[in-house]
């Protein structure tokens, strides 16, 4: 037996390659939407926008950002083996960008009245990660 066998026979935990170059410049005090300019493709990135709009009290701009964190995080998942559901590990730090989005979105949804767009997007956070659905809410 593998060690990190999935003993209930459900899909393999997913882990996103790491992408350290969004994250160290974020650490470092650079502007959400430079770095966004420079690395499009990251989730982490849009999320900070999200959460950034969302606590200045733009909460439409919030929204599109975390779709856009959510869509591109969806897409690297695809490219990662993912095949549209099992764990996503918020323990697996570059796994957090698209978590994060995930989770700016249910909040955005929630905000402007989108009810089923929340719960689904709160439903798939707790199925991806319970930790994250814990950790971020």
């Amino acid at each position: 037996m593998a060690i990190n066998e999935n003993l209930l026979g459900g899909p393999a935990p997913t882990h996103l390659p790491d992408d350290p170059e969004p994250r160290e410049l974020l650490a470092s005090g650079t502007a959400p939407a430079e770095v966004a300019a420079k690395y499009p493709a990251s989730s982490l990135v849009w999320a900070q926008l999200s959460d950034d709009a969302f606590e200045a009290g733009r909460v439409v701009e919030s929204y599109a950002y975390a779709r856009t964190g959510y869509h591109r995080g969806l897409d690297a998942l695809r490219r990662a083996g993912w095949k549209g559901h099992g764990p996503v590990p918020f323990e697996h730090e570059p796994n957090r960008g698209f978590l994060r989005a995930l989770h700016a979105l249910a909040r955005a949804a929630q905000a402007i009245g989108e009810q089923d767009e929340y719960e689904r997007c709160t439903v798939f956070l707790r199925d991806s990660s319970p930790t994250a659905a814990d950790t971020l809410s």
